[in-house]
């Protein structure tokens, strides 16, 4: 059994309060991102993403240390949501990359200082190409900024660090000034959740993306049966079809309702075989269109927590979507 001594209850308590300066240190800096952004920076970032939307090429992101790290992440976010992107390390670039640098593409260059040394050969061919050049720096006076055509000039915040030294608060601004450019940038292209599928096709995000079309059971495999159906056929259909449920139909092939695993276990102290489907079914079933996400799905599933849902169109029963079915392709 293990015993906390006060030295253990004092180091807890010393590391919680650290985390909370942390945490709030952050949120202050975000909070001037965003007075900033309501600001001065409000005209710089709509033409970023003018610039950025109007482009030919690809956009070039590039940066050394913290900042690097951060502007390969916002390569990725920029690739994944359709703004075809990548990312040049200012070294390499100097050693040969810099022949992966059209003239019909746009750089954005990282430096929170906007003084480091080694991307100013990447600047350079920038400007000795025309090709169009970002700054996102804190440093609205820096050799960067002064180089560059447009300037994201990020508040001067205080980093987390008690020694004001490691990059905490400053790569977290310039993580968040990535992302909504990103955003941004996918709004101004209309990318759709298909779009960002073809983008993201395995894993669970890709499951999540999948459309109920893909993945129901339809035709002979849902289990329907009209209404005046006797109660022993449609548990033979229940049965054999195995959703636990069964579509109940009117004459046009609309669904009037559905007898559930749960319907019979609350039926059971009646006569079931002599009782018809309308006698015992549920008129107003959950029901989904195909084109749904199978994420919204399973989430109705959890909500309402039933097992399976039927999935319509013009009123009439297509398809059956199971759990289980979400389990398979990794939704749930």
């Amino acid at each position: 059994m293990h015993v906390q001594t006060s030295r253990s209850r004092t180091d807890s308590k010393a590391a919680i309060a650290s985390a909370m300066r942390t945490v709030t240190t952050e949120q202050a800096g975000i909070q001037a991102l965003a007075d900033a952004l309501e600001n001065g920076l409000s005209e710089p970032f709509a033409e970023a993403v003018e610039l950025l939307a109007g482009i030919a090429g690809r956009v070039i992101v590039t940066g050394v240390g913290k900042s690097g790290h951060i502007g390969s992440k916002i390569a990725a976010t920029l690739a994944s949501t359709g703004t075809p992107a990548f990312f040049v390390h200012p070294s390499e670039a100097n050693h040969g990359d810099l022949g992966m640098i059209a003239r019909d593409d746009a750089i954005i260059a990282l430096s929170w200082s906007g003084e480091t040394v080694e991307l100013k050969g990447i600047v350079a061919y920038a400007r000795r190409f025309a090709i169009p050049l970002i700054a996102l720096t804190s440093g609205e006076n820096s050799a960067l900024a002064r180089e560059a055509d447009i300037v994201l000039v990020l508040p001067r915040v205080s980093e987390a660090c008690p020694h004001g030294l490691a990059p905490t608060t400053s790569t977290l601004l310039q993580m968040v000034i990535g992302d909504a450019l990103a955003v941004a940038l996918l709004e101004a292209r209309g990318f759709t959740a298909d779009h960002f599928r073809t983008f993201h096709p395995g894993g669970r995000l890709g499951a999540n993306l999948t459309r109920l079309a893909e993945i129901m059971h339809s035709g002979e495999a849902v289990p329907v049966v009209p209404l005046g159906t006797s109660m022993p056929r449609a548990v033979t259909v229940l049965s054999k079809k195995r959703f636990g449920c069964v579509c109940v139909v009117d004459a046009a092939g609309k669904l009037a309702g559905i007898v559930t695993d749960g319907d019979l276990a609350r039926n059971l102290d009646r006569n079931l075989g002599e009782l018809a489907v309308e006698d015992v079914m549920t008129r107003s079933p959950k029901t989904v269109k195909p084109q749904m996400l199978a994420s919204a799905a399973i989430a109705i599933l959890n909500e309402h927590n039933i097992s399976a849902l039927v999935v319509v169109e013009d009123e009439r029963p297509v398809g059956v979507v199971h759990f289980h079915d979400l389990l398979r392709i990794g939704v749930a």
